[in-house]
């Protein structure tokens, strides 16, 4: 009985508008908004991915060889197994114009394609002609095109013409957009397209060269792909990978899964700073209604009833909410749709998808009920006596132990539903308890502020200034803005300062740190009739201190212990893909065995491996267990008989896979080097071994280094985006805070007018009590951000962790302005008050 009169007591009030509820709905639609935007992207994007799948692959399915071709049986079974089939090659080279001092050269990735590609969609190219007669070529030349940004780069144009290695072409077009781009993953240079005759009978697709081939296959309709997939694997063994147009961009659809849900994670974030606001929000309601509470309570309305009349209010608000905050997080997408299409490289099918927006709303539901139990389980305790005395009778303090539990029941469904439904458990545990840390802290940090501001208001020492007497004594006074702003500021600042400290770690790392260590240029594709005299006129070289050089072939790790890779090691990097393999009689100057021992120089027994121990301990290996590795098609088995030390992070030569020479004899093979060199003497160097050597492909580091770091620069912006929403709603909190105070301010103002206090030192108190709070929750949020960034850095990025005192400071200059902003906004109107009007009114 107490819920039907609950319910019209809550309907008859809810008339009277949504007075009081702006900054409620403002903080809940924003967060749920954001959140179901980034889940519709998202899944827009998936399903374009798998509405494209075969276009993104360019063909039904794929069969991609490691640096080698298929035998003509492997051939045979798949024009025996398919309509169409094309061949393609993809490597790294460099592209060269010019000659002597006016030779200009950079890294270039290559597609060579045969007559048949592409068996689906088209590039667009610049003229717009079919890529087969672009490849044609002309004046005796075969043609070639490439994307705008290595024409810019080298100065070319339209019938210019350039080398790669051995093989001169000119430049029919520029290629605004490949078909099957999607599929080539992270590229060190821009593409260029050339047909693969024109580099038949050259050293750049020798046997035992760097490259990939791929085989893409055109399929009846309705052909089963998975029965296919398995008989590939019985017709051409385990050292294939096979794509198909289930999932035709593999490793954009994980990139954009991964980058959604940190997203969805910072959006998580945000609602949490809108939970500061929706408690706020929903006290201050409160507040406002307990002469209604205490009448109720007079005329014998139970806990209960007064719990369920406020809670109905508050449910269909949050409801309103929800829908709001849905459908603006459907429909802004769509609305961006054609915008969003033209700045991915990707398909995206943009429409309304049910399972974000449900997922938005269960974070929203929840988060709304956590923020609003705490304040409404104490409204129900609110006392009677309030109608006779002005005092605080009950909607502040701490809720009964049922409330608490549920309130931490409901904490845990939140956490464990980001862990589900984010599908990244460690970095949804950690920014839950990233959140909940800095909630604690910050709550601590408010709580020492008021008692220090209290205790120094009292300070003989502050005598004769009374400006700021009267701006420490509202920090620390009862009552006052103190601890939300702490809480929606500070939060908001500390997800920031996070995103910030992290950016900023992995721009320098990146870009300044890594360079000191590394090599000037890898080289890859040194034959072995070459070594030897590469060798001596790099060590000859001016500005070059050290050279390193290994043989190197690639394989695959098919089977340990006579079980699936995959299976045994679980999805760990080492077995994912190709690796490199290197060989060596003896134990290299700078191994360092952490255990086991190293095979004899003259050893020819049966294979033995040395593995890296770290990625050894990862997988779970053992001495004395034995791997498969597919090298150009043929099966090795080794026994793991050594573990060593193998440091990756210098960028230096290192690989997870060594082995005795004998195991890998008659592998066709090239070798690999590293060249440390001054800055200076790079270009030269360069000009000099590439005109010795056009096969050689030398990587220059220092522009690898810069594609990562403007990789890493596009996610960053995507994090600082989430996190700037996360300030929007800090923002909108203040605006409430500050609203909701509005009153006691004005009264706050008379008082001190009364007394005689001038509008320039009202206003100077007020601004300077915004300052103080906005520049120590700065404060807070930096130690909490810096924080955060640690954790991230040293255990999800694996990193060094630098505090950025630039990125620190930002974040105070940005509290100190949106608090004296918000504060400052809603202080002209208090000074205008008459004080007469004002005190009269309060009697």
């Amino acid at each position: 009985m107490s819920i039907l009169i609950a319910a019209r007591i809550a309907r008859r009030e809810l008339r009277g508008g949504l007075k009081g509820f702006r900054v409620f709905l403002a903080c809940l639609v924003l967060g749920v908004a954001a959140i179901a935007a980034v889940g519709s992207v998202r899944a827009s994007i998936e399903a374009g991915l798998v509405r494209e799948g075969a276009a993104l692959l360019g063909g039904d399915a794929e069969i991609e060889l490691t640096y080698r071709f298929a035998t003509p049986d492997e051939r045979a079974w798949m024009d025996a197994n398919s309509l169409a089939s094309s061949e393609i090659a993809d490597f790294r080279s460099m592209a060269v114009v010019g000659s002597g001092e006016n030779e200009d050269r950079t890294l270039t990735q290559v597609k060579a394609v045969d007559g048949a590609y592409p068996l689906y969609g088209a590039p667009l190219l610049s003229p717009e002609l079919p890529l087969e007669e672009a490849l044609q070529g002309r004046a005796g030349l075969p043609g070639a095109v490439m994307e705008q940004a290595l024409i810019d780069r080298l100065a070319l144009t339209v019938g210019d013409a350039f080398a790669i290695g051995e093989t001169r072409f000119i430049l029919m077009a520029a290629l605004l957009r490949e078909s099957d781009s999607a599929t080539a993953g992270f590229a060190l240079g821009p593409r260029t397209i050339v047909s693969k005759d024109a580099l038949e009978g050259t050293m750049m697709l020798a046997p035992g060269t760097l490259f990939e081939s791929a085989y893409r296959l055109a399929l009846p309709a309705g052909a089963d792909l998975e029965a296919l997939k398995l008989a590939a694997k019985e017709a051409l063994g385990e050292g294939h990978r096979w794509r198909d147009a289930r999932n035709g961009a593999p490793g954009v659809a994980r990139f954009v899964d991964r980058l959604a849900s940190f997203l969805v994670l910072v959006g998580l974030a945000g609602l949490a700073v809108g939970g500061v606001g929706v408690s706020a929000a929903v006290r201050a309601f409160l507040e406002g209604k307990t002469e209604v509470i205490a009448t109720l309570k007079t005329l014998g309305a139970t806990r209960a009833t007064i719990f369920w009349i406020y809670a109905l209010q508050i449910g269909a608000l949050t409801v309103f909410g929800l829908v709001l905050g849905l459908a603006l997080g459907a429909l802004v997408p769509l609305a961006l749709g054609p915008l969003l299409a033209s700045a991915l490289p990707v398909p995206i099918a943009m429409g309304i998808f049910p399972a974000p927006l449900l997922q938005a709303a269960l974070y929203g539901s929840l988060a709304a009920a956590i923020f609003t139990l705490w304040p409404l389980s104490r409204a129900q305790d609110l006392r009677a006596a309030i109608l006779f005395r002005d005092a605080d009778l009950g909607v502040r303090g701490w809720p009964r132990w049922p409330y608490l539990l549920l309130i931490l029941a409901l904490t845990a469904t939140l956490i464990g539903a980001s862990v589900i439904l984010t599908g990244v458990p460690s970095l949804a545990f950690g920014a839950a308890f990233g959140i909940l840390g800095a909630f604690a802290i910050l709550v601590l940090a408010a709580i020492a502020i008021r008692k220090s501001a209290a205790w120094f208001a009292h300070r003989k020492a502050l005598h004769g200034r009374p400006i700021l007497r009267l701006a420490l004594g509202a920090v620390g006074g009862p009552g006052g803005e103190t601890m939300s702003v702490m809480l929606s500021l500070g939060l908001g600042l500390s997800v920031l300062a996070a995103v910030g400290q992290i950016d900023s770690n992995l721009r320098n790392a990146i870009a300044r740190d890594l360079p000191d260590r590394a090599p000037s240029y890898y080289v890859v594709d040194i034959q072995n009739d070459q070594m030897e005299a590469f060798k001596q006129e790099v060590e000859a070289a001016p500005g070059v201190s050290k050279m390193q050089s290994a043989p190197m072939l690639r394989g695959v790790i098919t089977r340990i212990n006579e079980r699936p890779a995959q299976e045994v090691a679980k999805g760990h990097w080492v077995v994912s893909g190709d690796r490199g393999i290197t060989y060596s009689a003896k134990k290299p100057v700078n191994a360092k065995l952490t255990k086991g021992a190293w095979w004899p120089e003259n050893y020819s027994g049966p294979p033995q491996i040395s593995f890296a121990a770290e990625e050894a301990a990862e997988i779970g290996l053992e001495l004395g267990d034995t791997l498969t590795i597919n090298v150009l098609g043929r099966d090795i088995t080794g026994e793991i008989t050594s573990f060593r030390d193998v440091d990756f992070s210098g960028a230096g030569m290192g690989f997870v896979l060594s082995m005795n020479p004998n195991a890998l004899a008659g592998a066709p093979h090239t070798h690999i080097a590293t060249i440390y060199a001054d800055e200076a003497s790079e270009a030269p160097l360069a000009r000099a071994l590439s005109k010795t050597y056009p096969n050689v492909t030398m990587i220059r580091v220092r522009d690898a280094i810069a594609r990562v770091a403007a990789l890493m620069g596009s996610i960053a912006a995507a994090s600082s985006f989430g996190a700037l929403a996360t300030l929007i709603t800090g923002a909108i909190v203040l605006i409430g805070a500050a609203a909701s105070g509005e009153i006691a301010r004005r009264y706050e103002a008379a008082i001190l007018k009364t007394i005689g206090a001038s509008r320039r030192q009202i206003l100077l108190s007020f601004a300077l009590r915004s300052l103080l709070v906005g520049s120590l929750a700065g404060l807070v949020a930096i130690f909490a951000g810096a924080l955060g960034a640690w954790a991230v850095m040293r255990f999800v990025m694996e990193s060094e962790y630098v505090f950025e005192p630039l990125s620190a400071l930002s974040i105070v200059f940005g509290g100190l302005f949106l608090t004296t902003l918000t504060g400052l906004g809603f202080t002209i109107s208090a000074l205008s008050v008459q004080p007469s009007r004002m005190l009269r009114a309060k009697d």
